[in-house]
């Protein structure tokens, strides 16, 4: 059952033209295509509705063969029979979501709307079954009988959890309200990321003065032009809130004027009055998901939603959270003090404010540890990046990448590689979509087009993996340049991507990245570690014209600077992290009346109860929090933190060998994590891997906020 909820809750993604007739609908047939991927040069969105109408059909067939089966409730008969269901619905919502998020347009986003209804009804028909929930819970109950492996006991344990925790066990009029509540989530959550992403492609900010462009770099002066041009602002700039437009504008511009435009723009993602408002949805969303806590007996929606975590409840999230906030805190402000300083001795009399710290910021770093965000980028060239990330994985497992240009792509632009093994045999293919455009939402992702599993008839079916991220695009002039932290990001993204390729497990609901929420993010942090050694990065940080390596006395300043800012960034992450636990803690629906101010509200509160500094903005505000409110990530923005305890951890088990590339402790880490996907207990797998459970002290440690 919990594949049923990933799927339900999975961001939506993709995009085509026009429709095609049913008979030549590419998803009514298996994908005849090298490797078996999607025909993406078939695919039309008008495939995507008849194709999940009649997914749903063949699902609800298999469904009631599982009800109507007149043999005993058995493990094989009705809870494999149950996972493996789904399989056409499977491959077209796969690409379907992945398609809406990395490649959309208005039509498929009208698709989404109109099948979200749709799709929500048809998890609750299969959630709320009586009958089938009565031979689940009939398994459930003679477990201890039945003779399961370990992957079958947890398969049969998180089926039976699903259907209670999906309604199961209510009456039939609160199970009616229920559907209610799911559909309407449904609907909000979809469109809050649909607003998220218009205003980001709506707001321009065209520079018609050479002289507001002072500070800026090379790079993204040559980018705004580009972009100007194409909008018929030939002679002018112009500037967006893509991550490479608005991040190198906000670090670099010394009009201060319009550094404040570009923040507050940025900030302000769905909080404007226009068609992309979010106020009133977020509030609605937060509003249900208290509303369906409540009816199925949990005080609030982080109780329920943190009861299937590693932290397991909300005190637990908050003591390791309020932990690492009170050095974090207190470093933020020394640092700020440090920044107004800057400003005062650049003759400056003004205080420094939200739309001044990146700016001070990079001053300071420039003065303290000589660093030029615009040098180091000139040593991180996305494909020599890239090539340093295959050998730093075939150094630790052995696995290698050779491009395919026979495989379809979804997009000119996307770069497809086989992952092998050392000997040669296949694992998977795996997609890299690196660039921004206005088709793709921001952030960066890993996804799937197929999980890994062993099908019913004993075959093992490989994965097909998809990263997409936001990166720095190239120029007329020179190639994608990454900065440091899209360089990391790329690490981190691979991280996840390892996940789903090396899963090998035998359900499809267990493979891969199916794991608790604060424990998904261990594969993906613990690759950044990697990248930030300077013996590692000598093997990729070269010179994209001369191909020189980074200059040593570079690496070191790099090194040096690797706790610069920290204060600012833990604040700032953390700050979000409290704005999540506010939202979802609350045990009163906001009223009807005050929907429209919650977000102000919440945001105060949240201040106010943290003591978080006026010059830091939250990471991730209310009207444009796409993880919570339009992701899975709700009451578990935390996550990203936890898991950094555990990466920052499980690096040290490295460290201690005196062997970065230790064989046998990189072979532990794929047997125990990367392989496991989510057949066990997340902290079982973790101390099978570690021999005991992750310290805090590597973390801090890691930040710099040890003292």
């Amino acid at each position: 059952m919990k594949r049923l909820w990933i799927l339900f809750l999975i961001p939506v993604l993709f995009l085509v033209a026009c429709a095609s007739p049913e008979r030549e609908n590419p998803f009514f047939s298996e994908f005849n295509t090298p490797f078996g991927v999607p025909p993406f040069d078939e695919i039309r969105t008008g495939h995507f509705e008849p194709a999940i109408l009649e997914a749903i059909n063949i699902q609800e067939d298999e469904i009631q063969s599982i009800i109507s089966n007149t043999e005993p409730p058995s493990f094989a008969n009705t809870i494999a029979a149950l996972d493996y269901s789904g399989h056409m619905l499977g491959n077209v919502l796969r690409v379907f979501y992945n398609f809406n998020s990395a490649l959309t347009n208005q039509e498929l986003q009208e698709v989404a709307q109109k099948m979200a209804p749709t799709l929500s009804n048809h998890w609750d028909n299969i959630n709320l079954d009586i009958d089938l929930f009565n031979r689940v819970k009939a398994v459930y109950e003679m477990r201890d009988m039945l003779g399961l492996n370990a992957e079958q006991e947890k398969l049969l344990e998180e089926t039976y959890k699903g259907f209670v925790r999906s309604g199961a066990n209510l009456p039939p009029e609160k199970q009616d309200r229920l559907r209610e509540i799911n559909s309407q989530l449904s609907t909000l959550t979809l469109q809050f990321g649909q607003h998220v992403l218009g205003e980001t492609n709506t707001f321009t900010m065209v520079v018609e003065n050479e002289s507001d462009l002072a500070g800026l770099p090379e790079s993204s002066i040559e980018a705004a032009a580009e972009r100007a041009a194409q909008e018929g602002h030939d002679g002018k700039w112009v500037f967006t809130l893509h991550n490479p437009s608005v991040m190198p504008f906000l670090y670099n511009a010394e009009n201060r004027e319009l550094r404040k435009k570009m923040q507050q723009a940025f900030i302000n993602r769905g909080n404007n009055d226009n068609e992309f408002n979010n106020r009133e949805i977020l509030a609605r969303i937060a509003n249900l998901r208290l509303e369906r806590a409540n009816m199925l007996g949990y005080e609030n929606h982080a109780q329920f939603s943190l009861e299937e975590t590693m932290a397991g409840d909300i005190q637990t999230v908050m003591n390791f959270v309020n932990q690492v906030w009170e050095p974090a805190i207190a470093l933020s402000k020394e640092e700020a003090k440090e920044l107004q300083a800057m400003i005062y001795s650049d003759g400056h009399d003004f205080t420094l404010e939200q739309w001044d710290w990146r700016f001070y910021a990079e001053r300071v770093r420039r003065q303290k540890y000589d660093l030029d965000e615009q040098e180091v980028r000139q040593y991180f060239e996305l494909n020599t990046v890239r090539d340093g990330i295959f050998d730093i994985v075939e150094k630790l497992w052995g696995v290698t990448f050779v491009e395919r240009n026979d495989v379809p792509k979804y997009h000119q632009d996307v770069q497809v590689f086989e992952a092998l093994e050392a000997d040669g045999s296949h694992i998977g293919i795996l997609y890299m979509d690196f660039h921004p455009r206005d088709s793709k939402r921001g952030g960066a992702w890993m996804s799937s087009y197929r999980n890994q599993h062993v099908d019913q008839s004993g075959m093992f079916v490989h994965p097909v993996i998809t990263i997409v991220c936001n990166f720095s695009p190239p120029t007329s002039t020179r190639p994608a340049l990454l900065t440091y932290d899209e360089m990391t990001t790329f690490f981190h993204e691979f991280g996840h991507a390892l996940h789903g390729l090396l899963s090998n497990v035998h359900y499809p609901s267990l493979s891969g990245t199916s794991v608790p929420r604060d424990f998904v993010e261990l594969p993906s942090q613990v690759m950044e570690n990697w990248a930030n050694e300077p013996a590692v990065m000598r093997t990729f940080a070269l010179h994209y014209e001369t191909g020189e390596p980074m200059p040593e006395s570079l690496m070191n300043r790099i090194v040096a600077s690797s706790h610069f800012n920290q204060g600012f960034a833990t604040v700032e992450f953390l700050g979000s992290t409290y704005l999540d636990m506010e939202y979802h803690t609350i045990t009163e629906p906001f009223g009807e009346d005050m929907l429209d101010q919650v977000s102000n509200i919440i945001e105060e509160r949240t201040i106010n109860n943290t003591g978080m500094i006026p010059e830091i903005h939250f990471r991730h505000a209310s009207t444009h929090f796409n993880h919570i409110f339009s992701g899975g990530y709700a009451a578990g923005y935390y996550s990203y933190l936890w898991s950094g305890l555990l990466d920052a951890d499980a690096y040290e088990a490295f460290r201690e060998t005196g062997d970065l590339f230790h064989r046998e402790t990189a072979q532990s880490f794929r047997k125990n994590i990367l392989e496991r996907g989510g057949t066990e207990d997340a902290m079982q797998m973790y101390i099978n891997f570690r021999g005991r459970e992750p310290v805090i002290e590597p973390l801090l440690r890691q930040r710099g906020l040890m003292r």
